[in-house]
Parts: C-alpha cells; sequence; structure tokens
C-alpha cells in the first residue's frame, strides 16, 4: 500500500510538471474546461428569471446543487477521466501490451499514469460557486452536515469513477467510438436538478441502479439540513457501483486481443 501511494504521489508531481512545461496551453485548457462545465447555471438562472422554477427549491439553491455537481465532477475527472482516452487510444493503436508488461495492476498503472490537472480548474470553480450559493442562501451548515455532505460527496466521486471505467471498458469491444461519453454524460445529467422533479421511475434508477443523484441532489440537501440518516445508507449502491466498474475494467482486460481489441 505505501509503495502504491509513492508511486501514484510521483505520477501526479510529474502530471503537473508536464502542465507547467506548457504554461499558457495548461491555462487556457483548465479555463476552457472550467467555463464548459459551468454555463449550465446560465440556463438555471433563465428559468428562474421567466417565472418557472424546480419545486419547493429556491434559484440559490438548485445553484448550489449544481454547483457540488461541479466540483464532483472536477475531482473524479482528476483521477479517472484520463483512463477513458487513453484505454480508448490504446485499443485503436494495439500498444495496450505496454500497460500489460508493467510490473503492477494495469488499472492502477491507468488511472496513476493518467492524472488529469486540467480539471483542477472545474474543482476550483466548483468550491466558488458552492461558497457563493452559501453565502446567499444564508445557511451555516451543522457539523453534523458536513459529515453527511463529506460522506455523500466521497460516494458520488465513487459513482463518477465507476462511470468512467465502465466507458473505458466497454471500449475494449466498442472499438474507437468517441461517442461513449456522450452517452454516459447524457445519464449523469441526472444528477444535475432536483431529484423531485423526474418520474419514480427515474428516481429509483438515480438512487440505486446508476446512483447520479448521488452525485449533486443527495450532497446538497445534506448541507441544507434536508437530509435523514437513512439516506447515508445509500452510499452502499454507490460503493457498489465503483467495485462494478474495476471489476468490468479487469475483466475487459482478459478479452483483449490486440490491435482492434
Amino acid at each position: 500500500m505505501k509503495k502504491a501511494i509513492s508511486i501514484y504521489l510521483s505520477c501526479v508531481k510529474t502530471a503537473f510538471s508536464k502542465a507547467i512545461s506548457y504554461r499558457s496551453s495548461f491555462i487556457f485548457g483548465t479555463i476552457i474546461t472550467l467555463l464548459s462545465n459551468i454555463l449550465f447555471p446560465i440556463v438555471t438562472m433563465l428559468i428562474y428569471s421567466n417565472g418557472a422554477s424546480f419545486f419547493k427549491w429556491s434559484i440559490w439553491e438548485v445553484l448550489l446543487l449544481q454547483s457540488i455537481y461541479t466540483m464532483s465532477l472536477g475531482v473524479s475527472s482528476l483521477i479517472f477521466n484520463g483512463v477513458v482516452w487513453e484505454t480508448m487510444n490504446h485499443i485503436r493503436e494495439g500498444s495496450f501490451e505496454i500497460v500489460l508488461l508493467r510490473p503492477m495492476p494495469p488499472l492502477f498503472y491507468m488511472i496513476a499514469s493518467n492524472f488529469n490537472p486540467e480539471s483542477i480548474g472545474l474543482c476550483i470553480g466548483g468550491v466558488v460557486m458552492t461558497s457563493v450559493s452559501l453565502a446567499n442562501i444564508g445557511v451555516m451548515p451543522a457539523a453534523i452536515h458536513l459529515v453527511k455532505f463529506l460522506a455523500m460527496f466521497i460516494s458520488g466521486i465513487a459513482v463518477m469513477g465507476g462511470l468512467y471505467l465502465i466507458m473505458a471498458a466497454i471500449s475494449f469491444k466498442w472499438v474507437g467510438n468517441s461517442r461513449i461519453p456522450e452517452i454516459f454524460d447524457s445519464v449523469k445529467t441526472f444528477g444535475k436538478y432536483p431529484l423531485e422533479i423526474f418520474p419514480k421511475q427515474i428516481r429509483f434508477l438515480t438512487k440505486f441502479i446508476i446512483p447520479v443523484a448521488m452525485i449533486g441532489f443527495f450532497p446538497c440537501t445534506a448541507l441544507l439540513g434536508n437530509s435523514n440518516n437513512s439516506e447515508l445508507l445509500l452510499c452502499i449502491p454507490c460503493l457498489i457501483f465503483l467495485i462494478f466498474g474495476i471489476w468490468i475494467y479487469n475483466k475487459m482486460i482478459k478479452l483483449y486481443e490486440g490491435v482492434g481489441g
């Protein structure tokens, strides 16, 4: 475990060193990544400015939810996003054998060597947006609410990690299809909005099967003090989802046959 942590930290340091070597590219890439993912609150502002609203949610509460979603997206993208694209590239080029020859588990190597520093802009933007939203709501979360938020936030990152790993695993057989991330983006979009606006079937799906509601909705309700202790049990499906992502990725590695998957 100690060796694994040391290797991972070395890879993170190397990733930042590479990014800083090309300062302009890093800065502009970070800004573009941030802007491309924080534009969706504009839609929310337009909805409320035209007299419409989400059921029982104020504009700042919805913006808080979407800010937490942005933070979760940023943290998970730092860790997992590079795995998807690098896996696709290796399979298309028939170079995944290089990964398999490394003296470490392939999945660990892919995660450690593909840390994505440009996503740090998303994390910063999410933190700023969350702080502004909380200030406008006028809520000071109690310690117990912060603990619930942290547990649910980490669970949301687990869900995102599972989604990224499933995307990467599918590419072993669905070769060269860059539309895979777009398909999964449409799924995780449900995490951007209050759960109450969806039908019962969608609520069940986003809580237990593909628990994307944990990416934004449940951490937000925890911060607002509107969650109950039983909702912490919803962290279990999130952990199972991540475990499934890890399992399916490792399973698909065994089916790898060279160029083109």
